[in-house]
């Protein structure tokens, strides 16, 4: 905690947007995906933020994942959202860990894992065409699911390709496959307690799509999934900043060249400083040449040089910028904000790769706002 770079996360933020969300979706239950160590804010902490926000389930990707929260004394459901593999499966029956399923070989394996009645989830390719079982098998693994002593159907859900893009026909022709697969599942007796469907993006532009519940992920965090949801996503807070302080100050001349390959040159004198966080803190390498910039003392910095692994440096032209300054790369100070939108949007890629982007390295400080 005393190195002089690290992330903040307002677990007040995650709460609200939680609550927030659950008035969205009511009566629909919703459940907060925590993967990837919660988008890179602390899995745990944000869990606990959930739940209180109003959550009524978690969602991960992987088993270790769902463990590492019963460990932490989560009693609720906690969904993994694919299948596994069979090594993992008798932890997770342990664990109590509903389980999503989409073949025969992994109903085979959750009985060989020792399952008893144990919750699953049938999965549905309905477009998106990554995993899930096909519309034409859905039937045949509700009725295996049924004949077995091993598992029981807790739910059956779809996963939305294109929410994000709500003009996009494509969602509307995915809702309704899934729904002529749910009547059939219901004619042909079975009937789950659970159907889902929805992202944070179908939560807030598909009604239709909310279902029972709705796994919501990056909006918990106060990000928004898309440019065309933002007009949803405007009462949530981003709930996450990155933040350091200056490690070292130096006055450069015009014609000097900075960091590896020397790719800057000053076209006059300035004062740089240097940040203790680099690449393998997640600040990607090509940030400095799509224009990447750094608030220090209330103003926008630009970073000069590349990126390198442990370290950064930025212009702060004549400002009488001291060590010892904290910056912010991610959040706000003194009225000037730098979000996770615009590293996404400099970098072309999206603000989940960013936030999630973060390393372990960057210690996360918690507080609640």
């Amino acid at each position: 905690m005393s190195r002089w770079a690290w992330a903040e996360v307002d677990l007040g933020a995650i709460r609200d947007n939680v609550h927030t969300i659950c008035a969205v979706a009511a009566p629909s239950a919703v459940w907060a995906n925590v993967k990837a160590n919660g988008y890179g804010h602390g899995a745990v902490q944000v869990a606990g933020a959930a739940i209180t926000g109003g959550a009524q389930g978690l969602c991960v990707a992987l088993v270790q994942e769902g463990v590492e929260l019963r460990q932490a004394g989560f009693d609720c459901p906690i969904l993994v959202l694919s299948e596994q593999p069979a090594s993992e499966l008798p932890e997770a029956i342990r664990a109590g860990l509903d389980l999503t399923v989409y073949s025969y070989a992994q109903l085979d394996e959750i009985a060989a894992a020792g399952g008893n009645e144990h919750p699953v989830h049938l999965k549905i390719d309905t477009g998106m065409r990554r995993v899930g079982a096909a519309a034409g098998d859905a039937l045949g693994l509700a009725a295996a699911i049924a004949d077995s002593n091993a598992v029981r159907l807790a739910g059956v859900c779809t996963h939305l390709a294109i929410a994000d893009q709500p003009a996009d026909p494509f969602t509307a022709a995915q809702l309704e496959m899934f729904d002529d697969i749910v009547t059939a599942l219901t004619v042909a007796g079975h009937h789950p307690p659970l159907v889902h469907a929805a992202n944070s993006a179908g939560t807030f532009a598909f009604p239709d799509a909310r279902f029972d519940m709705v796994r919501v992920g990056i909006a918990i965090y106060g990000l928004s999934p898309g440019a065309a949801i933002d007009p949803h996503a405007a009462s949530l807070r981003p709930a996450l900043s990155l933040r350091a302080r200056v490690a070292h100050v130096k006055d450069v001349h015009a014609g000097d060249r900075i960091s590896y390959g020397l790719r800057h040159r000053f076209e006059g004198s300035t004062r740089v400083a240097t940040l203790p966080l680099g690449y393998a803190d997640g600040v990607p390498r090509r940030l400095f040449e799509t224009g990447g910039e750094v608030l220090v003392r209330g103003r926008r910095r630009p970073i000069v040089g590349v990126v390198t692994m442990d370290q950064l440096m930025v212009d702060c032209g004549d400002d009488a910028v001291e060590r010892g300054d904290e910056a912010v790369l991610i959040g706000s100070q003194d009225g000037e904000t730098i979000s996770v939108a615009e590293w996404a949007e400099r970098l072309g890629t999206i603000n989940y790769e960013v936030v999630c982007g973060i390393s372990a390295r960057i210690a996360r400080r918690y507080f609640t706002g």
